[in-house]
């Protein structure tokens, strides 16, 4: 997994020097086809290598060869390129003898490779003995779990397996790993009404490694009752053809537990013939699109368990189903919260209080340590399990998941922010025709749907806006990651052998000495991150080759020796923050975000000439400010073909040279003051945006001369004069729109009328102090998909139509008039009486204080908060 990392990221490095105008630096030509040569054969190696000791405690030592003659490669490259921009080494200085030595041993490490490839048959043979033995011993843990909290689960099921539908269906299980799948599916399988219902009960266990000619063989026995003799002499197609025969014409059931593929179920299906008379198929799996490729009509996704279960579990497990002695409740209850809702992990912890002594000093202790102790068990129990859906990953997915493991326990992780790390990281390998971006959002999708990542919130246009990691998974993650010195976290892992980790992370509650003692051991570390909120000092000359900054209060002046920096993120607190002109030294900066408070900032010309540069975000915590862009040099012509967001600035003038300057520009965010001229009538030329923000606009013909292209999805407008109307018009057209926000409009007219047609695409809406507003007027059909309506400072009355908009999900009046709240309860009045008491959608009012009369109109459709 490092190697891999590593790999592409010296793949990246080498392409960035390969088209990279400035620093002029070159590889040798022979050395750079031999280095690209060595990357592309291992990377093609790994992706379809298996570890020999995936389940052990130490690193693959193959793997670790690889990744740190790799690094060692990195360092030799990236070493000469600070030299050479710091004016150490002289331009004319080549890289060629300091990387003879590292090509070699990169040779040395290929030609062993090609050694492996060689007895590759032996191998697989030993991954696929050593993965069904682990198998086994997981299922017989899986029996003794018990089914409390999962009773609804368990009636859901049983309703499905037993509604009178005639023709056969497939039922996916879904779920991570330890969360259950196979107890639900066990105990129903078990159950007396199941197998009085159905003429024929199988189960077999699918795994990741099978064999079909196996399984056939396994559900056929089950089947007709005969047992195995006899049936291994058979060819596959025999014996699927006797499998068809023996269940046509009788109600069978099937469960198919632990699918990790679409293939296996491919191969096994046209031997499960439909008997239109009320077949089931059962398919546990970790895997959500798996489950969504088996069947459309229905699947089970199981949940963590709530707070109660958890304890029940708990105690049937340690108490044999009796009372918990009160001296032992809250310290026991403290330790099944932190077994977060898993009902693998409760098992665990509940079978190692079990074989203890019932005394309070023992149970403490054991809360102290619950950490460690539940590491310790996972080696046993929990991470073999969670480890399967691990080691199952594409090796290109699992330095994206590993990277989980440095964000804070129980975080909220912004997917904006995750994408642009793994970019910075150069984890990514590139794919035709798709930005680096796409890939992120595509493998990030990928870990979600095998249940890895957890989704969080989505975004109002229906994008996943934040992601969580369980606990559990992190700490595999951070496990693996100390394992193969992928990442050291400061205070949580192991202090030992910190001096070569490529990655630094700093948690929030961490001591300063800690940090200082970071500083000085860790060496050429690639990554920083840091949560803590005090100032970091001494960051150089250790971590000269840094290439990834996130925290806080850094000195920006001093940051601009970091000239290897893909992404730069910062707070600078009550500093001011200042861009200065060397700011293009840093030849491969990817990504720029500064937060700020309450300051205006002046970017330097120099930035035109960074065409690395993918998002300049600038962020302003209180009060006013921006970052203020220079007009391009007029000799320069770098067309900035990476650059896809540009938010928090001022003076962006959208001319023709700007235009052709920002081919692929998709998130814009402008601030404007009352006497600039922005050119907004050329934003419709920029074909690719996609979010546009415009603050602070005050010039009267602004709303008249901006237009939008057609590819807008989201737009947020703040204008303080000219005609709403005007903005209505134009934006109700574009097809791909789905979240508008409108601040401080002014309707001339005194009201909007909604025709036919508008607005395909919206499902976010927001008005805000739009005071000349008087009347809305509007069809049900008018807005077609929209979800959400958010009013604030408005007032006007409700049009009784939006009630019958069927896409809807929620009202939300903030600081409204007291006639537009009277509107809200009538309409909800209306639906009640045309829908019954359950509506699709929900009102809620958002008061200043407390007023009884709303507070008595509160039910389940119509909420009041202050």
């Amino acid at each position: 997994m490092a190697a891999y990392a590593a790999l592409a990221s010296l793949m990246h490095t080498i392409h960035q020097i390969e088209h990279h105008p400035f620093p002029p630096i070159s590889l040798d030509k022979k050395q750079a086809e031999s280095l690209t040569e060595n990357v592309v054969f291992l990377q093609e190696f790994l992706e379809g290598y298996k570890c020999p000791v995936a389940e052990g405690d130490e690193a693959d030592p193959l793997e670790m060869r690889i990744a740190d003659v790799v690094y060692a490669a990195e360092d030799v490259i990236e070493s000469h390129i600070v030299n050479q921009i710091h004016s150490v080494v002289s331009a004319s200085a080549d890289l060629y003898e300091p990387l003879v030595n590292v090509i070699e041993d990169m040779n040395l490490i290929k030609k062993e490779v090609m050694e492996i490839v060689a007895v590759k048959g032996e191998l697989q043979r030993h991954v696929s003995a050593s993965a069904n033995s682990s198998t086994s011993s997981l299922f017989r843990l899986h029996i003794i779990t018990t089914m409390v909290g999962f009773e609804d689960a368990m009636l859901q099921l049983m309703d499905k397996l037993t509604d009178g539908r005639l023709r056969r269906q497939v039922i996916p299980v879904v779920g991570m790993g330890g969360i259950g799948k196979t107890t639900l599916a066990r105990n129903v399988y078990a159950q007396p009404l199941i197998n009085q219902h159905f003429d024929i009960c199988a189960w077999i266990t699918i795994s990741q490694q099978y064999h079909i000619k196996e399984l056939l063989c396994e559900i056929l026995s089950q089947s007709n009752k005969e047992g195995k003799e006899g049936l291994s002499q058979m060819r596959e197609d025999e014996l699927g053809l006797a499998l068809h025969k023996c269940l046509s014409y009788r109600r069978f059931f099937i469960v198919l537990d632990d699918m990790w593929s679409i293939e296996v179920w491919e191969k096994l299906q046209r031997y499960f013939p439909d008997n239109i008379n009320g077949s089931r198929i059962l398919v546990t799996t970790r895997l959500s699109n798996l489950g969504s490729q088996l069947d459309n009509y229905y699947s089970l996704e199981m949940k963590f368990l709530d707070e109660e279960s958890s304890w029940n579990i708990f105690c049937k497990i340690v108490f044999g189903g009796k009372s918990c002695p009160l001296e032992l409740e809250k310290i026991g209850k403290e330790i099944v919260e932190s077994c977060r809702g898993l009902p693998l992990s409760i098992v665990v912890m509940g079978g190692l209080l079990e074989k203890l002594e019932r005394r309070k000093e023992c149970w403490e202790s054991i809360r102290r340590s619950i950490s460690s102790l539940v590491n310790s068990e996972n080696d046993e129990h929990c991470l073999k399990i969670l480890k399967l859906s691990y080691n199952h990953l594409p090796v290109y997915l699992k330095p994206c998941f590993l990277y989980m493991g440095m964000f804070e326990e129980d975080s909220e992780i912004r997917v904006s922010t995750l994408s642009k790390l793994w970019v910075s990281e150069g984890f990514l390998k590139p794919i035709n025709n798709k930005s680096l971006e796409t890939i992120a959002k595509e493998y990030l999708e990928k870990l979600v749907d095998r249940n890895l990542i957890l989704v969080h919130k989505f975004g109002k246009t229906g994008n996943i806006k934040y992601c969580k990691i369980h606990d559990l998974l992190r700490d595999l993650c951070l496990r693996e990651a100390e394992k193969v010195r992928f990442y050291h976290v400061v205070g949580q892992q192991s202090p030992q052998n910190t001096c070569s980790q490529r990655r630094v992370v700093i948690p929030r509650s961490t001591s300063g000495k800690k940090v200082l003692h970071a500083m000085r051991t860790i060496r050429d570390a690639r990554s920083y991150i840091s949560e803590s909120d005090g100032e970091i000092v001494g960051l150089m000359p250790n971590f000269r080759l840094l290439r990834t900054l996130k925290g806080h209060e850094y000195p920006l002046g001093r940051l601009f020796e970091l000239v290897n920096l893909r992404l730069l993120a910062v707070e600078s607190g009550g500093n001011p923050a200042q861009l200065h002109s060397s700011i293009n030294l840093l030849w491969c900066l990817q990504t720029l975000i500064v937060s700020q408070f309450e300051e205006e900032v002046n970017a330097p010309v120099e930035i035109w000439d960074m065409p690395q540069l993918r998002h300049v975000n600038y962020y302003v915590s209180y009060g006013s400010g921006a970052l203020h862009l220079p007009d391009p040099p007029t000799d320069s012509i770098v067309i900035m073909e990476n650059l896809q967001s540009l938010k928090g600035v001022k003076n962006f003038k959208c001319n023709e040279k700007m235009v052709r300057r920002l081919p692929n520009i998709r998130k814009l965010g402008l601030i404007g003051s009352p006497d600039d001229d922005y050119c907004v009538h050329n934003i419709e030329r920029l074909q690719k945006l996609e979010s546009l923000s415009c603050e602070c606009f005050h010039r009267a013909d602004f709303s008249r001369k901006i237009t939008f292209p057609h590819s807008l999805k989201s737009l947020t407008l703040e204008i303080r004069y000219g005609r709403m109307e005007d903005i209505l018009e134009k934006v109700s057209t574009l097809p791909l729109l789905r979240k508008l926000k409108l601040f401080f409009g002014r309707f001339e007219t005194r009201k909007w009328e909604t025709t036919e047609g508008q607005f395909p695409s919206l499902k976010f809406l927001l008005l805000s102090s739009c005071s000349d507003l008087d009347c809305w007027t509007m069809e049900s059909s008018h807005f077609p998909c929209l979800e959400h309506l958010r009013l604030r400072n408005v007032d006007l009355e409700i049009p009784e139509e939006l009630g019958e908009i069927p896409t809807l999900k929620s009202v939300a009046l903030d600081r409204c008039s007291n006639s537009m709240v009277n509107s809200a309860k009538r309409m909800i009045e209306e639906q009640e009486e045309l829908q019954g008491e359950e509506l699709s959608f929900k009102v809620t009012i958002t008061l200043k204080k407390v007023n009884q009369e709303l507070q008595s109109w509160v039910n389940p459709n119509f909420q009041v908060t202050c």
